[in-house]
């Protein structure tokens, strides 16, 4: 058998032998420690960077350069566009002078050449109504037929105008019931806010009128009581009292005339001194219905502030209700306009499909 070298095996050979001289530079490289590097190789990356910054800018003034020449060859086949169509006017132009000028109708091969002048004297003849292919009233159906697009357009533009001039008719009738409506409703809590005005003042009146008449009642009571005592000690005292002298005279009370010193057993500052306790008693008992009375009346006062500022509270909390629907009024006609801008401005509607392309990975 002949040893055959093929191009392949030298090749293959050539690419083993220079892997196997790399590995043997790396290794020298690696394990020799006077030429060893640790860390990252700084000078290796630097130039890496500066290769790749030239690069780019090599491709940079590359893509400068093709756009450059694309932007000339725009603007040569623009200048060679426009000249010609220039051109091309310019060669109709010449063509229809040509036909004009050298090429008749009675001078084309379709007319008889015998006749030259036949079809000019045709061209005086009038043609006879009724022909096929004549329209002999066609002037007059133009102008019909403007007439009418007129007429349509004038009667469109009419009820256009009159559709416009109902619609702001109809706002304004609205607007109109709109204040009637409300001007009613204002009307109508005015009488709502008198009624209960009056009806709270007649409360109020009756309250005070009954707190006065338990007053005045307890009152009467309380000096009836009085009184009763009263006589309830002087008729005690008139038992033991001598009615020893008719002369006239009014006791402190003032009920019998009866005269102190005529009391059997007891002296005059004894007597004195018990009507004086009894009369503390009785001054005692008047300050306390007097403070009873005050107390009352401080009550019904009371009462009658806390109503009032109960009212003020409401008219505060109904001024803020209204102030608070008009806002939520003028939010809601706001946005309503920016959801009507957006619909106007964004037809297409994103749906299913178009969220389902997010999130797709775990990336």
């Amino acid at each position: 058998m002949y040893n055959i070298e093929l191009l392949s095996d030298r090749i293959a050979a050539a690419s083993l032998e220079r892997r196997r001289n790399r590995e043997t530079e790396r290794q020298d490289r690696i394990f020799n420690a006077k030429v060893r590097t640790i860390g990252i190789d700084k000078v290796a990356l630097e130039s890496q960077v500066n290769e790749r910054k030239k690069k780019e800018e090599a491709e940079a003034e590359s893509l400068k350069a093709h756009a450059a020449d694309a932007v000339c060859n725009d603007k040569a086949a623009c200048l060679l566009d426009q000249r010609q169509l220039k051109d091309e006017r310019l060669l109709q132009g010449a063509i229809e002078d040509f036909r004009l000028n050298f090429q008749p109708r009675w001078s084309r091969r379709e007319y008889d050449l015998s006749n030259p002048d036949k079809v000019k004297n045709q061209d005086r003849i009038q043609m006879l109504p009724g022909l096929v292919g004549e329209d002999p009233d066609s002037q007059g159906r133009l102008k019909k037929q403007q007439e009418q697009l007129r007429e349509w357009s004038v009667q469109q533009q009419h009820e256009l105008a009159t559709a416009r001039h109902q619609q702001r008719l109809e706002e304004h009738q609205y607007d109109q019931d709109v204040v009637a409506l409300d001007f009613k409703a204002l009307q109508l809590q005015k009488i709502e806010e008198e009624r209960r005005r009056a009806a709270a003042l007649a409360t109020k009146d009756f309250n005070l009128a009954k707190a006065a008449e338990n007053a005045e009642k307890r009152w009467k009571e309380w000096q009836q009581e009085e009184e009763d005592n009263r006589t309830d000690i002087l008729n005690q005292l008139q038992g033991e009292l001598l009615s020893e002298s008719q002369e006239q005279g009014i006791s402190v009370l003032g009920l019998p005339r009866l005269r102190p010193d005529s009391c059997k057993g007891l002296t005059n500052e004894q007597l004195q001194h018990i009507i004086d306790c009894h009369q503390q008693q009785i001054e005692k008992r008047a300050e306390q219905q007097q403070e009873e009375v005050h107390q009352d009346r401080c009550c019904v006062a009371s009462a009658h502030t806390a109503l009032l500022l109960e009212r003020q509270q409401a008219r505060i909390n109904k001024q803020l209700r209204r102030t608070l629907d008009n806002t939520n009024t003028q939010l809601a006609e706001a946005h309503h306009e920016q959801k009507k801008y957006l619909d106007n401005v964004y037809t297409n509607i994103p749906d299913d499909s178009y969220f389902s392309q997010f999130n797709t990975s775990s990336r």
